[in-house]
């Protein structure tokens, strides 16, 4: 039966309620995922220990500790050559040709994969392992802008014996257009590089004040240093100085090539609404990342949304779906609905809206999902028969 236009027009009112909570409640959303984003940069800026739910590095002690054979995987990753990024590196399990399960890697290059509720809140000693024979075969790669990944292949032996899996292995990747480390680096001056790796030891020490001041040295004898300017802004992001974004941007100058820039600037374009500013920063990380991430895709969306380019943001919020099988980024599905809508496309709406509940933790966000979705229904639904 076709719904009136006063139906449709309803359904978009029920649905604009939502626009604020998947377009500007960014901050929020972030704060619910346990930092800026799941997916490579965009994480908790100045914590070494990048906090990320249950697949958390944090948490390895403790797995090893409470765990059981089947509970988690653990596994390093290396660079080829050259030290470790002080981002948290992605890492991605997949199963039959689709992502399972993402985490990220700790100050150290450490890994853990956990499986759903081990360890957590909601498991309990009784509980049994989540990881079993469905787990065997499954690859284990990481994800570096500009490097290639080894691979590594979970075994019988993984699940019941040692979790331990190896180490993956980072090595530069020929004609990459973008990368996740500087070129710049190797080029200061060794007293700026002194200063950078003093800064880096500091971060570790979770001694962001000091960290700053050095990362201030390293930029002042080397001004094209684009990893001190980029480390710079993110200990400027977390203590919510207005410079983060000017180190940002100094640290694109430096070094067009360095991806990880980019990201943070969206970050801080859609949470100050700039949106302009916002499409322009993710367009450049994407050209030099064409892979992208959850956060990257979900800022591409929500910063094109608000500029009226819809199809951009369909797909581009589409995208940021397929990359966050364990929907790190809350609100992208929302904003999706809202896309949607706005096209006059009630019942994909309300699909999204109802699948979000799914995963959406309780609290005033779901509360007011629930209420939509109950709005939306009643607003789509066939008139009565005469």
């Amino acid at each position: 039966m076709t719904i009136t236009l006063k139906r449709i027009f309803g359904a978009k009112a029920v649905i604009a309620g939502l626009a604020f909570v998947a377009c500007c409640g960014v901050a929020a959303a972030q704060a619910r995922t346990g930092g800026t984003g799941g997916s490579q940069p965009m994480t908790n800026s100045t914590n070494p220990d990048n906090a990320n739910d249950i697949n958390n590095p944090n948490n390895v002690n403790r797995l090893l500790s409470e765990g059981r054979p089947g509970d988690y995987f653990t596994g390093k990753v290396a660079l080829a050559s050259g030290a470790l990024p002080w981002d948290p590196i992605t890492v991605t399990m997949a199963c039959n040709g689709a992502d399972r399960v993402t985490t990220a890697t700790d100050a150290k290059g450490a890994f853990v994969i956990a499986a759903p509720n081990s360890g957590g809140a909601a498991a309990t000693r009784d509980a049994k392992p989540k990881f079993g024979s469905d787990t065997i075969g499954c690859t284990v790669k990481a994800q570096l802008t500009g490097f290639e990944s080894s691979t590594l292949t979970i075994s019988n032996r993984n699940v019941q014996d040692t979790p331990d899996i190896g180490t993956i292995s980072l090595k530069r990747e020929a004609g990459a257009e973008g990368a996740g480390l500087s070129g710049t680096t190797a080029a200061a001056p060794k007293d700026a590089v002194k200063a950078f790796e003093k800064a880096r030891g500091e971060w570790m020490d979770k001694k962001p004040d000091k960290a700053q001041k050095d990362l201030e040295k390293a930029v002042q004898i080397d001004p094209q240093f684009a990893e001190a300017w980029y480390q710079l802004g993110k200990i400027q992001q977390d203590a919510k100085s207005a410079d983060a974004y000017n180190s940002f941007s100094k640290a694109a100058a430096a070094d067009p090539k360095f991806s990880m820039p980019y990201e943070h600037m969206a970050q801080l374009a859609a949470q100050s609404q700039k949106w302009d500013d916002l499409a322009g920063a993710t367009a450049h990380a994407l050209e030099l990342n064409p892979q992208g991430s959850a956060w990257l895709w979900y800022y591409d969306a929500l910063g094109n949304y608000k500029l009226g380019k819809t199809d951009r943001a369909e797909s581009s919020a589409t995208k940021a779906l397929a990359a966050d099988p364990q929907h790190q980024v809350l609100v992208t599905e929302q904003l999706l609905a809202v896309i949607l809508a706005g096209k006059g496309d009630s019942a994909g709406a309300l699909a999204h809206l109802k699948n979000s509940l799914t995963y959406l933790p309780p609290g005033p966000n779901a509360d007011l999902v629930k209420q939509q979705v109950a709005q939306l229904e009643k607003a789509t639904a066939p008139p009565p028969s005469k």
